[in-house]
């Protein structure tokens, strides 16, 4: 078995979530340094793997890679980024990266050859249908394949032993500078099954238990995880069936996933599947769900199916967010996770007592899967292992309920989510449930109990106050805002504002700020939002563009 039956994961998208400037300016800013005032915030949810979506250099959004061995300046530089590795690591907290294999940006050095030397350039077996017949939409006096149509993207020639080499030797300076435990493979749909074979025998030779995923969302799981490929793929399935099943009150939709893919005779009971509720290509689940007290059951219900479950930074919050047929920029925000505006603090409670539930759990992390009950409002299902049975209840109504179940046995019940309450079974039994509530139920002789009293493990080094970036002193890191409200606001030279409304750019779709003076109440601006919330540099400090006033 790899770690990762042992994991709980956290997903951030690290040029949201640290607040970078669209546009790659250039500029060297340490902003991925906030990652260690996080550390806490993750232990404190047992979380011991990090995923990160893109860090290399890009021009825009990360998917976009000019250098594949270098952080994204935006974030920081190598050596940085190597010590929140070591401190990550030192705190029990392995590292996923996201590796973009499929296409790079336009800025990418081998297609910037091509622009300069067209068919006389090296690499012009590089990229994907690649022609001087035509000319691209970009203006380019070729045609190249673009990935989904998009031709910002430049889709890799993966056939080109040239390509794959630079790839995976790519993927092992990853491994020998940062100590990286695994993969996300990015579009791994789009990508031959013959460069994730190579992929796993490379990255494996260092690291027998590397882990890679794939990002997969329909077709069969199979195909791209199984001895040879991948270990793991994103399972957009139950993703869907999740959120779906609680919005129609329909649990039939879940169950009947949960028992295709894993019980007796599923068709990925070898796959350790990737579960998630939300990340940075879907809307927050708080902006899916009709009735926002079934997020309670949304994530009991992750973290108790097979697989491995992951939070995406926030959402163990509540917080919303929906793309727009322009930008994704919602479902990325920069944020505080120590300070989240509007903060729905009970979800995170449970949040985080179902990581301590999960990684206590024998059944729940190695267990086979059984539907012992499934009724439209009402679902039971049974994990268990050769040492451990675990029954999982759910209520999704807004009343209380009884629902019936065989134990198939004489024992007791200790419902670990629900103060380690005790109960007698013989057999069948019909067990009591609050309105929007789940019951975690271990079979045992009743001395069973989960201490819930310690949320955290002691914390080593969680901060490193002194750090080096190849200078005398550390630049200093100011938080951006993480949200903007209406109000009154503070210009860092000195003007003072009102914010009275939200617009979206008519041609790009970019959102945008509406404020008005409040001294002369007759000049009104807009400002792009992401500038509005955004660190500036004044007279030698880093500040805030615009601070809110009390």
């Amino acid at each position: 078995m790899s770690y990762i039956n042992e994991s709980i994961i956290y997903n951030i998208y690290p040029l949201g979530f640290c607040g970078a400037p669209k546009e790659n300016d250039g500029k060297l800013e340490y902003r991925l340094d906030k990652i260690y005032d996080c550390i806490e915030h993750m232990k404190k949810m047992s979380v011991n793997v990090l995923v990160f979506n893109p860090v290399f250099e890009s021009s825009r959004h990360g998917y976009d890679t000019i250098d594949y061995r270098k952080i994204d300046c935006r974030l920081g530089d190598n050596n940085s980024f190597k010590k929140i590795c070591n401190t990550l690591h030192d705190n029990g907290i392995k590292i996923i990266l996201d590796g973009v294999f499929n296409h790079v940006g336009r800025d990418f050095f081998a297609f910037k050859d091509v622009q300069q030397n067209l068919y006389n350039s090296k690499y012009c077996g590089w990229f994907q249908n690649l022609n001087f017949g035509d000319r691209s939409p970009k203006g380019d006096p070729f045609w190249y394949e673009g990935w989904a149509g998009h031709y910002d993207l430049v889709k890799l020639n993966l056939h080109n032993d040239e390509v794959v080499n630079y790839l995976l030797d790519s993927a092992k300076f990853w491994i020998d500078e940062f100590d990286i435990d695994g993969l996300r493979l990015d579009a791994a749909d789009c990508i031959d099954i013959e460069f994730f074979k190579k992929l796993r025998n490379i990255c494996k030779s260092k690291k027998p238990d590397f882990w890679l995923y794939g990002e997969i969302t329909h077709g069969d799981y199979n195909r791209w995880a199984n001895n040879e490929t991948l270990d793991s793929v994103t399972n957009y399935e139950c993703y869907k069936g999740i959120y779906s099943s609680h919005n129609d009150h329909n649990y039939f939709e879940i169950a009947h996933s949960l028992n295709r893919q894993f019980a007796n005779g599923g068709i990925y009971q070898n796959i350790y599947t990737f579960n998630f509720v939300d990340n940075h290509d879907v809307n927050r689940v708080a902006s899916i769900l009709k009735d926002k007290n079934h997020l309670y059951n949304v994530y009991s219900l992750m973290y108790t199916m097979p697989g491995v479950p992951s939070i995406y930074y926030g959402s163990e919050f509540g917080i919303k967010g929906k793309r727009s047929w322009h930008s994704d920029y919602e479902l990325r925000p920069c944020l505080d996770l120590n300070n989240v505006p509007n903060a729905d603090y009970a979800l995170f409670e449970h949040i985080v007592k179902l990581g301590k539930i999960r990684l206590a759990l024998e059944a729940l992390k190695y267990g086979r899967f059984e539907n012992v009950n499934i009724m439209n409002e009402k679902l039971v299902y049974k994990r268990w292992t050769d040492n451990q049975t675990v029954f999982v209840a759910f209520n999704l109504t807004n009343h209380d309920e009884k629902i019936g179940f065989n134990t198939g046995c004489n024992a007791k019940l200790t419902d670990v989510m629900n103060n380690n309450e005790v109960i007698d079974v013989n057999g069948y039994y019909e067990i009591s449930m609050k309105p929007y509530s789940t019951r975690i139920l271990v079979v045992n002789d009743g001395s069973f109990k989960i201490d819930f009293s310690e949320t955290t493990k002691s914390i080593k080094d969680v901060k490193e106050p002194k750090i080096n970036h190849n200078s005398s002193e550390v630049p200093s890191v100011i938080t951006p805002l993480s949200e903007v409200h209406l109000g009154k606001y503070r210009h860092f030279k000195g003007g003072e504002y009102e914010v009275t409304g939200f617009a979206e750019h008519s041609e790009t779709g970019e959102k945008l700020v509406i404020y008005k003076s409040l001294i002369n109440f007759d000049d009104v601006w807009a400002r792009p939002y992401e500038m509005f919330i955004e660190v500036v540099e004044h007279n030698g400090k880093k500040v805030l563009r615009f601070t809110p006033i009390d």
